[in-house]
């Protein structure tokens, strides 16, 4: 028996026909499959802006397929617009909104199978979480790559525009030339360029094997996006009739190859928030340790914005997330028997690809980094953690010591930086950012870009414990846990205290004794959020970084 059933078939059910056909509904459509589409479309986000027409394509390739298409929307919001000031309290917070109306709108609404249409950085891991907690039949399609903007005949994208910010606060830059940066940086719709949050998502949902080879690196204004949206709409009926379902997919392998790829790609810090969380709904534990343990063994292959000079469309030229796996698979470091929803395996899909760009995509004794770009750190500063993309740190800066110069919000610091009060040699630290003390943990891409721009990517460190964009480069250690609002030591260090960072050992510490550092917790007066609405509900429930910021509730 289909889901369907509950509103198409026999007698007691001729109220919920007649509400079909007052959207349309013909006798000959009661009684096929009816495949929900989940589409983030808004007028508010670049990468979501052409979404109605992948939809229209998913729609046809399900008609075509013999299902039903019902399409509904939610929410989304755009990182970029909402990067320092208060909007960034809502960005990860939306992830569990988003997963929390598509649960409610699929199970109230009887679909059999559904297709799953995000691009940024929120929606992406969101849907997934909510794939998983359906568990019904599914096919991602993603809204694909903006492509590079061009300036003085070098590809740029948007952390160029926020570091170009830096450059002119330094006065290393006039005012036209940032101009003429913001009008070429962001040329076309689709997620931001470079190999940001959003496209280290999209590419890791290919890996997980929720999406068809291409979803992650097809730009957005390609006609080839649309065949994809198109197949994708055909490919679900043909993964309901084989009754393959999320969780067969989202498998304990499925996520060591997407923690693979995510370090053979120097992706976005933030997935060491995204993945663990999708692995929670999925049922398969995923810790940071995992991150280290894969990065050890995984060398980055390639060095893409905001680290390097290659873009999404240049990954895909190369032969796209399957040339990556290809290389993994060919020296052991991809679980080959995992499934996908071309009801192959992931092996199969990395034997038939092939790299054909060597400086994009290095071999794999010849790597741009020889471990995985993302390192987990610990030590008395962060017991449970914390994240730096290891691979997009100036080599001087890997193991640096410093004087920590201290802020209570972003603001404070931001102010600082632009105000020329941080010097060569110290250590920035953010705290009070993080999941419960923002609430909301906002991603800080203003001071690591301003701080980059203003030249001082080689001498300065920044620490907190909120995160960092995708775009996000340099000596920046987000993700500390436990937070200062769940008095972690990050709440009691002081200017002036020495931040001790060793990446390749994955250690940071501050130079003060354990007695000390209890002397100082004990005086720590306790910590409430002062807000109201939404953020209240989530400060109240979400765990630590270390765990993926994920909602607990007692049972």
């Amino acid at each position: 028996m289909m889901r369907s059933d509950n509103v198409e078939k026999g007698v007691a059910r001729a109220p919920h026909r007649s509400l079909l056909k007052a959207l349309g509904f013909v006798d000959e459509e009661m009684g096929k499959p009816i495949i929900g589409i989940a589409n983030s479309f808004n007028e508010i986000i670049p990468g979501h802006m052409h979404l109605k027409n992948l939809v229209q394509a998913v729609k046809d390739g399900i008609r075509e397929a013999g299902g039903i298409p019902m399409e509904f929307n939610t929410i989304g919001i755009c990182d970029g617009l909402a990067m320092n000031h208060i909007g960034m309290k809502y960005s990860l917070v939306t992830r569990n909104i988003i997963a929390d109306s598509i649960e409610a709108a699929a199970m109230a609404t009887p679909f059999d199978g559904m297709v799953f249409i995000p691009n940024c950085d929120k929606v992406v891991p969101g849907m997934l979480i909510a794939a998983a907690r359906l568990n019904l039949p599914s096919v991602f399609v993603s809204g694909g790559a903006m492509l590079a903007g061009v300036h003085n005949g070098k590809k740029i994208g948007l952390s160029d525009v926020f570091e170009a910010v830096g450059r002119y606060e330094a006065g290393t830059m006039d005012e036209e030339e940032l101009a003429a940066i913001e009008e070429s940086a962001c040329p076309t719709c689709g997620s931001c360029a470079g190999m940001y949050t959003a496209n280290t998502m999209n590419c890791l949902t290919e890996v997980l094997g929720m999406g068809l080879p291409g979803n992650g690196t097809v730009p957005a204004v390609y006609s080839e996006r649309l065949r994809l949206a198109k197949c994708a709409g055909m490919q679900v009926m043909k993964v309901l009739a084989a009754d393959l379902r999320p969780k067969d997919i989202m498998s304990e392998d499925a996520f060591f190859n997407a923690v693979s790829v995510d370090m053979a790609l120097g992706g976005s810090s933030n997935t060491a928030l995204h993945l663990p969380a999708v692995a929670h709904e999925a049922g398969v534990k995923l810790t940071l340790d995992d991150f280290n343990t894969i990065a050890k063994n995984t060398p980055q292959l390639s060095k893409l914005s905001p680290s390097g000079v290659y873009f999404i469309e240049d990954l895909h030229a190369a032969g796209g997330i399957p040339a990556v796996m290809k290389r993994l698979a060919d020296n052991g470091r991809l679980k080959k028997d995992a499934k996908n929803v071309m009801l192959t395996t992931q092996g199969v899909v990395a034997d038939s690809a092939k790299v054909l760009d060597e400086d994009v995509i290095h071999p794999f004794d010849a790597p741009v980094y020889p471990t995985g770009g993302i390192a987990v750190l610990k030590g008395n500063l962060a017991p449970d953690g914390s994240v730096v993309k290891e691979g997009a740190v100036d080599k001087e800066m890997l193991v640096h010591s410093g004087p920590a110069k201290v802020f209570n919000n972003e603001e404070e610091a931001v102010e600082a930086i632009t105000g020329g009060k941080i010097v060569a040699g110290d250590v920035v630290v953010i705290r009070y950012e993080g999941p419960k003390g923002g609430p909301g943990m906002r991603e800080m891409l203003t001071p690591t870009a301003t701080i980059t721009g203003m030249g001082l990517g080689k001498d300065v460190a920044l620490i907190t414990d909120g995160r960092f964009s995708g775009a996000t480069r340099g000596a920046s250690i987000g993700h500390v846990s436990p937070e200062a609002a769940a008095g972690g030591t990050i709440a009691v260090v002081e200017d002036g205290d020495i931040i001790e960072i060793d990446i390749p050992n994955r250690r940071l510490n501050v130079k003060l004794s354990d007695e000390e550092i209890a002397r100082r917790k004990a005086a720590l007066p306790p910590y409430k959020a002062n807000v109201t609405g939404y953020l209240r509900k989530y400060a109240a429930h979400v765990s630590s970084a270390a765990e993926g910021a994920i909602e607990i509730f007692e049972d």
